[in-house]
């Protein structure tokens, strides 16, 4: 995919006047590069290494693919978003043949690979996004939300640019009463860096600057229903949500939440939370239709 080719496929996508220009590849929109959270994530995602890292031990196992698909249904011939793409595990993990995949992301090395399995390559900040309003048939934010500085507005963006009778598809971000981690618990979440750092030396750059970038993946922070519910309702949406603890495929549909792995029970178990509530579910997926008018 050439330079033109990129901005003749997102062309009948953008706001007019949207200001983004074509730079080794890429679509770039401009970007509030002074925010230390989208620096954090820039930095991480631009390092060749950790974003081939990521790419290949992320939200590539079965369940989530399965999740996902049952999710989505098919997206062949159809235009989609994918709002924090990263290096594009997504669309690695479940394949297909959309009419249109937009990727957006703030890590220029992330869209380069992101680019090269079959997004359309935008850097943007999704708070702001460029795009054009309700053109999307399909837009999805996997474990995205918690790395923005203002969750609530970047729902609301993607929100926007969903079609009526099209879908948004949230994932894989922290529920906040399974992470209001407390007494025992937090204190078991405090010394998890020195022991990393003790333990895996060789990889402690790596983590810092990936827990860096997980703005809101920390005890006392993370999604709640009232936020897709005060967001996405007015917006003429019906919304559905699902709690789940990243182990369960197409039967989290069904009230299956699986089972969450030792480290997170036990630091639930010494805060307080019950790991087999569905308030001590590990994530909340989201699911919502844009109604007709």
């Amino acid at each position: 995919m050439g330079n033109s080719n990129v901005l003749d496929d997102l062309e009948p996508y953008l706001k007019p006047n949207a200001g983004v220009q074509i730079f080794n590849g890429l679509a770039v929109a401009p970007i509030d590069s002074k925010n230390p959270y989208t620096r954090a994530n820039a930095v991480y995602f631009d390092n060749p290494a950790w974003a081939s890292g990521y790419f290949r031990a992320c939200h590539r196992d079965d369940p989530f693919k399965d999740r996902w698909n049952s999710a989505i249904g098919s997206w062949n011939d159809k235009v989609v978003v994918d709002i924090g793409c990263g290096p594009g595990n997504l669309f690695a993990t479940l394949g297909g043949k959309p009419k249109t995949l937009i990727g957006v992301d703030v890590s220029k090395v992330a869209l380069g690979m992101a680019k090269e399995i079959g997004y359309v390559p935008l850097q943007a900040d999704a708070h702001n996004l460029p795009l054009a309003t309700e053109f999307a048939d399909i837009v999805a934010l996997n474990a995205t939300l918690h790395h923005c500085d203002e969750m609530a507005t970047v729902l609301g963006e993607a929100a926007r640019l969903v079609r009526p009778g099209g879908v948004l598809i949230c994932d894989h971000d922290p529920q906040l009463t399974a992470w209001d981690w407390r007494g025992l618990g937090m204190l078991l979440y405090k010394i998890r860096l020195p022991l990393y750092r003790l333990f895996q030396g060789h990889v402690w750059e790596e983590q810092r600057h990936r827990m860096a970038s997980e703005t809101h993946h920390r005890p006392g922070h993370g999604v709640t229903p009232a936020l897709f519910i005060s967001i996405l309702e007015p917006l003429n949406f019906d919304v559905k949500l699902y709690p789940h603890n990243n182990s369960s495929g197409a039967e989290t549909f069904d009230s299956v939440m699986g089972r969450s792995k030792f480290k997170y029970r036990m630091g639930q178990i010494l805060s307080g939370i019950d790991p087999d509530s569905t308030e001590g579910a590990l994530s909340l997926m989201c699911i919502a239709v844009r109604g007709h008018c």
